[in-house]
């Protein structure tokens, strides 16, 4: 396929790019919630740049300072895909192009900061996003249930191996 002919803004997804992109973004999801489960979210550090992100990100979206961080804790979906909110992350994803690598790559992000990764308790963003909205949680205190409950999954699941272990050792 020569790339001089090739409009991205009328291409058809091809199935198995797509199909990448959505591995690679469960096994980044998996491996932040296995990040959570061992290290305590106040301390973890996700870039090198998570104090220009995380400054960057309350100045430019002051609705996160507000109402116990109830924006931070619990994401708008439609305030996110609104006019106003792409045009306000667009602007602020452009300042990462050249500081983050794949900056624009997409992630997945539990819209609850209560709750584990799920179905309905997951949205599509980009790396900058995920970036800027779980460092924010993170400093704020915001991941410390989800915290606990990764350890705590984390403790069901050694408990359930070793009761298998030890079913299988004594048949």
């Amino acid at each position: 396929m020569s790339t001089q002919s090739f409009d991205p803004n009328n291409a058809q997804n091809l199935v198995e790019i797509e199909k990448q992109f959505a591995v690679k973004a469960v096994e980044h999801a998996q491996t932040y919630w296995n990040l959570l489960e061992k290290v305590p979210p106040r301390s973890l550090k996700l870039t090198k740049l998570d104090d220009e992100i995380y400054e960057h990100t309350m100045s430019t979206f002051p609705e996160f300072n507000e109402e116990n961080h109830a924006h931070l804790v619990k994401l708008d979906e439609d305030w996110l895909k609104s006019n106003i909110g792409k045009k306000k992350w667009r602007e602020f994803c452009q300042v990462y192009e050249k500081k983050v690598k794949d900056y624009n790559f997409g992630s997945l992000i539990r819209t609850d900061a209560r709750k584990e990764y799920g179905e309905t308790n997951t949205i599509f963003v980009t790396r900058i996003q995920f970036y800027a909205i779980e460092i924010a949680r993170n400093r704020l205190g915001l991941n410390d249930g989800a915290h606990e409950i990764a350890k705590a999954d984390a403790e069901k699941e050694r408990l359930k191996k070793e009761k298998a272990a030890k079913k299988n050792g004594t048949s």
